[in-house]
Formats: C-alpha cells, structure tokens, sequence
C-alpha cells in the first residue's frame, strides 16, 4: 500500500446524541449492503475502480439509501476487495467472494468536512450530521498536529462503532521527502500473539479466548490415543470419523476468530497485521501439535482475508515478546511471574501478559524501519486508545 504519500490516522471519538447515533448506524448498514451489493456484480467480471464503478454504481443507488458519493466509494471499495482476492489467486491461493461485515463506513472530502470548532460534518443516507470530535484538551495533542497543520491533508478516512461509540479514523496525508520514498514501512499495525489461555489478543486489547479450545483439543487428543491404542478396524473408521470433526470444529473456530482479526484491524485502518514467527511458536508456548495446527491455520485465514482488504499480514522475531515492558522496554524473566500476568519489576507497570506481547509484536514491526540504514519507517501501532508511534508518541 505505499505510494508517494507518507499517511497517518488520528483515530478520535466522537460525542454524538440519539438522532445522530440513528442515522449514523442506518448509513453503516446500507454502506455494507452496498459493498456487497457492488462485489457480487462485478465478481468474476472486472476488478479496477473505472469497471465496477458504471457496472454496479446504478444499482447500487436504486437498492440502498446511499447517496451518490458514498455509492461510488462502495464500488470502490468492492473493486478493492475484489483485487485483493485476484492477487492472492495468482499465487496459488484459494480464494472466495469477499463479505462485509465491519461495522465501518468510508467518507472522503465530498462526504466529510472538518471545522475549526473542533467539529466534523459527515453525511448520511438522509441528512448530513454535525458532531463534536472530542479532542484532548492539550493544544499538542495528538490529533492537532494533524488537524492544524498546514504540511497535512485530509484524505480518505474511516467511521467506525466499537463497544457503542462512535470513532472517525481520520485520514492524513504529505508527500514523501526524498529519504522517505520507497519505503515499504509505513501505515499503521496491528499486533497480535498467540497463546494457550488466549488463542490471540492484538494489540488494541480484543481478546479471543483459547480455553474452549484447548479443553475440546485435549478430548480429541485423547479420544485419538484410545483409538490407536484399539487398532482395530472399526477403531480406525471411528478415529477417521473423529479426525473429521475435530477438523470441521477448530476450522469454524478459527475462521471466526480471523474474521475478527481482519475486523479489528479495518476498524483501525490498519495496513498491516503483525504476528511472531511462528517457527518455534510450541516450545514457545507448550502448546500440542494441535494448538501449532491451529495456530498455523489461524495465521492463513487471517492473510488470505486481510489480503481481500488490502492489509499485509507479516511476522517478525519473538525473541523475549513475552519478558519485555511494552511500557518502559525493561526485558527480564522475573516479568513474567505466571502465564497470564506481567508486572514489570523496573516501571511497576501492569498487564495481561498476552496483550503486552502483542503491543511488543507490534511495535517491533513498526520498529523495522527505524532499524534500517535509511531511517525511513514511518508505521505507527494501533492501541486501544489511539496509536504509538516508535519514538514513543501515543494518543490517549
């Protein structure tokens, strides 16, 4: 996703009342049945921005309530998906027609206008509405040096609803200088790892439990060694039909938990999603061969759905994730008391130990260009409460 454009999200919350929350939650619903509406036209027919956009701009205005340019940015973003899934093809990958489920909504200038009040105008399927972003009250905010910046423009951005609020992931974006061009490091990540107690945790505090998991492996593991031990040939049939099972119930676990995964990092409007290499990931983590199938697999899902959105999956080294201060960097053993928790014994900090290993995951990836000889990187990592960039700069 790089261009000649260095780009940055100021992610903040917005103070909407009944009347607005209403028609801002009708504009995200006909916004995905758009999306979706425009994919499955074009579909196994075209894939660029310039075909789907007269093959399906008609229709999709006839059958949603968007208006005319929120019906063009859903063929837009159907062309998107769509091309994602055409390169993923080509190298050999499956692939399946692309779902909107995210519960986001893309404006751009036309449909947006910021003000110097500290309010933004967003449209909706029926009327524009007016609603106050709740901006830090520091003049050096985070956002504000976006906001009052005369280097910085405002580009494509983002409404999203977590947990019943409303958040605008605001687009930004200069033009490179000539140290930063070509440079593959820039955007926003999102980290995850990967775990026994908890199968993943990113690094913007969205956990997805693995105790249901290990519980049912264990059974299957079980029931497995009984069957072998059997060896007869009915034990076999039974142990094939278990095999089967087994494999349909962690595959349906697991593609829920990547499609949260993808949602979390849309809801974001991140570019990349970082894991720990996952080469030694059970002996990291004690884990069974089951849980490294799954594991495994969970990484998959995750980059072939991502790669339908446009978002790069990558790994990085894991060396000390787990033992690391996400807060004050201070690396030991003693971090680490139990598998769930982590108190760093220099800053005193306090964490669940798998969300401090996905910030360190994170944050590790957006580390990578400023550990190269050019010093061009430019990522920042996505936090429940905004974003850190590698020089330690956070949104709360």
């Amino acid at each position: 996703m790089a261009d000649d454009y260095v780009r940055r999200t100021a992610i903040t919350r917005l103070s909407v009342d009944g009347e607005q929350r209403e028609l801002l939650e009708e504009t995200i619903s006909e916004w995905k049945r758009g999306c979706q509406l425009a994919t499955d036209m074009a579909w196994g027919n075209c894939n660029t921005k310039s075909d789907v956009q007269p093959l399906a701009y008609d229709d999709v205005r006839e059958h949603t309530d968007l208006g005319s340019q929120h019906a063009i940015l859903a063929t837009h973003q159907a062309a998107q998906a769509i091309t994602g899934c055409i390169e993923r093809r080509s190298n050999g990958r499956k692939v399946s027609k692309p779902t909107f489920t995210a519960p986001t909504v893309k404006y751009d200038t036309r449909t947006m206008s910021l003000f110097d009040d500290g309010t933004v105008s967003l449209s909706t399927t029926k009327s524009r509405v007016r609603c106050e972003l709740a901006l830090p009250d520091a003049d050096d905010g985070y956002q504000r040096q976006y906001l009052d910046s005369d280097t910085w423009s405002v580009t494509e951005s983002t409404l999203t609803v977590r947990d019943g609020d409303y958040f605008l992931h605001i687009g930004f974006r200069r033009p490179k200088n000539d140290t930063e061009r070509n440079t593959v490091e820039d955007g926003t990540v999102l980290g995850v790892d990967l775990g026994i107690e908890n199968l993943a945790v990113t690094s913007t505090a969205n956990f997805f439990s693995g105790r249901e998991v290990t519980h049912d492996l264990r059974d299957f593991e079980k029931v497995r060694a009984g069957l072998h031990q059997t060896g007869t040939r009915s034990a076999h049939r039974t142990l094939e039909q278990s095999s089967g099972r087994e494999l349909r119930y962690i595959r349906d676990v697991l593609h829920h938990a990547s499609n949260a995964i993808v949602d979390e990092a849309l809801r974001y409007e991140c570019d990349v999603i970082a894991f720990e290499d996952l080469t030694h990931i059970r002996d990291r983590t004690g884990a069974s061969w089951g849980h490294k199938w799954a594991f495994r697999t969970l990484y998959e899902q995750v980059e072939y759905k991502a790669e339908a959105d446009g978002i790069s999956v990558k790994q990085v080294g894991s060396a000390d994730t787990s033992k690391r201060c996400a807060e004050c960097g201070f690396t030991a053993d003693e971090n680490r008391p139990t598998r769930t928790e982590f108190r760093c014994v220099k800053c005193e900090s306090e964490a669940n130990a798998d969300y401090n290993a996905a910030k360190n995951i994170g944050m590790r990836y957006v580390r990578r260009g400023q550990q190269s000889s050019r010093r061009t990187g430019n990522s920042q990592l996505a936090l429940k409460s905004g974003v850190v960039t590698s020089s330690g700069f956070v949104e709360t």
